[in-house]
């Protein structure tokens, strides 16, 4: 948790039973919604006498280990026995019917900050159904790891005519800096979505404070996502799935290291350690994947190592990265085919990421980021929403 005085929205929605007493409740949820003590949120809210009829789960399921971008079919979730509805299966919006003997939904998942990660946008879609069939929403928030300081916002931000997708349906920034709650707040006005919609505050949560603290307990939120650090790097090292580049996929660390075999590691370290961004260390590293791309292929790359969260750029370091691979080694460097259950075909996956079409093209013509990188006036347009 952030820090030791820190309460999660959770945390203060266990206090308010008698305001949910008898109420049937689906909550959308997943085995990274904890407690600030640690406890599955769905287990402390059973225990405390809330009524609890079905689970709703995201990407990577119920239990978050699920592959990326696979198919998550219904289950029966081990630990409660309750039905669990998969948001990214046959459909990623609930029905009438699974909506169906439920008086509310909660929707509990954590975030880790970036626009493409999916969690954001099943949320968006909770939002509809909710809308649609008249169920309340109840929101208990949770901080933003990546911390709530908009100085950090990160573009760029998203072309929704040409770039909406299921890692980014609305035009938001890469790097948002909000929590949940602040988001539902801002879509519900801004997308127009007739919904009963409740937040449920953080107690005590400084935005300032992010996962660089010490004090702060991460809970992997999926496969690939395992630590702290790796939060801080996935806004930047997740943009390079849209080339044909291994992004540390197959290995025990996912996003800290990227290669490929057709990859000149010292001549791209060179040229990127030229340009002296700051809060990041890298040196030339060569692996194997066990799988992804170039599995059992000897890829060479850099390892990467955050030395200063706070100076430290993720956009603006995976956004140059691209930039200098697609240039230094155009005969090599190709867009990527990603193929997920959001995206059978794979197709257009680094627009979808980083938000700009044609984007391939735009970052080899070399002024991308100075077109592309701004948040514009996310600060002004976010204010009236934030919560803390």
């Amino acid at each position: 948790m952030p820090d030791l005085n820190t309460l999660f929205g959770v945390d203060v929605f266990l206090t308010q039973l008698h305001l949910y007493k008898n109420r049937r409740i689906g909550l959308v949820t997943n085995n990274a919604a904890v407690t600030s003590s640690g406890e599955l949120s769905r287990m402390a809210l059973l225990k405390a006498g809330f009524t609890i009829t079905k689970l709703f789960s995201p990407e990577h399921g119920l239990t978050t280990e699920g592959a990326d971008g696979a198919f998550q079919d219904n289950s029966i979730d081990p630990v409660t026995s309750l039905p669990v509805i998969s948001l990214y299966g046959k459909s990623f919006m609930p029905s009438q019917n699974d909506l169906s003997e439920i008086d509310l939904i909660v929707f509990d998942i954590p975030d880790i900050g970036a626009r493409f990660y999916t969690y954001l946008w099943s949320l968006t879609y909770i939002m509809e159904a909710c809308g649609k069939h008249e169920k309340p929403l109840i929101i208990p928030d949770r901080p933003n790891p990546l911390g709530g300081n908009l100085l950090l916002a990160e573009g760029p931000i998203l072309d929704e005519e040409n770039c909406s997708s299921f890692i980014g349906r609305w035009n938001i920034p890469i790097r948002h800096c909000c929590t949940y709650g602040e988001l539902a707040k801002y879509f519900s006005i801004t997308k127009k979505i007739d919904l009963d919609l409740a937040i449920i505050k953080n107690a005590n949560w400084d935005r300032e404070k992010s996962v660089a603290g010490k004090d702060w307990k991460f809970t992997p939120t999926s496969p690939a996502i395992t630590d702290k650090e790796t939060v801080l790097l996935y806004p930047g090292m997740g943009l390079l799935e849209g080339i044909n580049i291994n992004e540390g996929r197959g290995t025990e660390t996912p996003f800290k290291i990227f290669g490929a075999p057709w990859l000149d590691a010292e001549l791209l370290l060179k040229e990127f350690s030229s340009l002296r961004l700051p809060g990041i260390n890298t040196a030339a590293y060569s692996y194997i994947p066990n799988d992804s791309l170039y599995k059992n292929e000897l890829c060479n790359g850099f390892k990467l190592n955050v030395t200063d969260a706070d100076s430290f750029r993720p956009v603006l370091t995976g956004l140059e990265l691209l930039r200098l691979m697609i240039n230094l080694f155009p005969n090599e460097c190709k867009e990527r085919l990603y193929k997920t259950v959001a995206n059978p075909t794979g197709k257009n996956h680094l627009d979808r990421l980083t938000g700009v079409f044609k984007s391939f093209d735009k970052i080899k013509s070399g002024d991308f980021l100075e077109q592309h990188y701004s948040t514009g006036n996310w600060q002004e347009i976010i204010n009236p929403y934030l919560l803390y």
